[in-house]
């Protein structure tokens, strides 16, 4: 890869992909970034992230709407875009049943628009984003191979049309696409609709904790530093490829993950239990082997320390983080 490159990362101001477009700037790429600030969750946090991104050189950023292609179209004819990593999208399961339509026409049409707009450039390289949720009911830990045909969200629905659209677009065109499938992606300054923002806020301010089960349900946890770097990793040549991006470790409790929190900030949460979610899966497990051969990716940091991190972001920024809405 040349880091001489320019690359379009969307939905940059959101957790991943401001990361990703971190990490890009640092080995010497230009980033344009792309975010419409859609204020599905505190509208605060994108803006932090924002603001870190914009003290970088070579990051231009556009307050821009994948879903909006005539816009999509002026930047690809204002910057000589090499790759595309695709990290916009609408993302939540419990969410995504209440208001489909805006999954299908950012996660799916937004995905189409892209597409559409490199085959009208020439660019070949895009990198998308996309989830762990479509492995519900499937054996563990799962492998790209199986086969993901019964989402059981709108959410899970919308990512899968994306990834097929993307297909269609690698044999026509002969472009290269690598779907990356996140499996619960966690890290400092994440999404308050996650359960480790939310834990350590509840924790820490004395509130109950909003828990859907009775915390059995695991998930294999990912620190999003080791995230960004494979997605990065990502934009080689693969032909057309599915990789998971995951910890790739045995599945980790929610009530593991509570255990931990309580440890870190020496208090006892009060945990108020909520019937389990019928969109939700009961564990995650990524098969991570492909992700090594391919990419010559693993992850490095262990749940352990990324919960750690992530309480010492919390401690640190408490002071602004209390009026944060969740």
């Amino acid at each position: 890869m040349n880091n001489n490159e320019t690359i379009l990362v969307t939905g940059s101001s959101g957790f991943i992909a401001s990361k990703v477009a971190e990490f890009l700037l640092r080995d010497g790429y230009t980033v344009v970034g792309v975010d419409n600030m859609n204020d599905y969750y505190d509208v605060r946090l994108k803006e932090a992230r924002l603001r870190f991104l914009q003290e970088k050189e070579n990051f231009i950023f556009y307050n821009y709407d994948i879903e909006n292609i005539d816009l999509m179209r002026e930047i690809f004819l204002k910057h000589q875009i090499s790759k595309v990593v695709n990290l916009a999208a609408r993302a939540g399961v419990r969410y995504s049943m209440e208001n489909p339509h805006i999954y299908m026409t950012t996660n799916a049409n937004g995905t189409l628009n892209l597409l559409e707009v490199m085959k009208e450039h020439g660019i070949k390289k895009m990198v998308l984003a996309s989830t762990s949720s479509l492995y519900a009911g499937q054996e563990m830990p799962f492998s790209e191979d199986l086969s993901v045909n019964v989402p059981i969200s709108p959410y899970a629905a919308s990512k899968k049309a994306a990834e097929v659209m993307a297909y269609s677009y690698h044999y026509l065109y002969d472009m290269d696409i690598s779907v990356v499938r996140y499996f619960t992606v966690f890290g400092p300054n994440g999404r308050p609709d996650m359960c480790i923002f939310r834990f350590i806020k509840w924790i820490d301010e004395g509130l109950p904790i909003e828990l859907f089960g009775d915390g059995s349900q695991s998930r294999d946890f990912t620190y999003v530093d080791d995230i960004a770097e494979g997605t990065i990793k990502a934009m080689r040549d693969v032909g057309y490829e599915i990789i998971n991006l995951g910890g790739g470790q045995n599945p980790i409790s929610i009530n593991a993950i509570i255990e931990m929190i309580e440890g870190h900030l020496g208090k006892t949460g009060i945990i108020e239990n909520k019937p389990f979610h019928k969109a939700d899966i009961k564990e995650t497990w990524a098969n991570i082997d492909k992700a090594a051969r391919l990419l010559d990716w693993k992850p490095t940091v262990s749940v352990e320390d990324g919960v750690k991190r992530c309480v010492d972001w919390h401690i640190a920024n408490r002071d602004w983080l209390k009026n944060v809405q969740l």
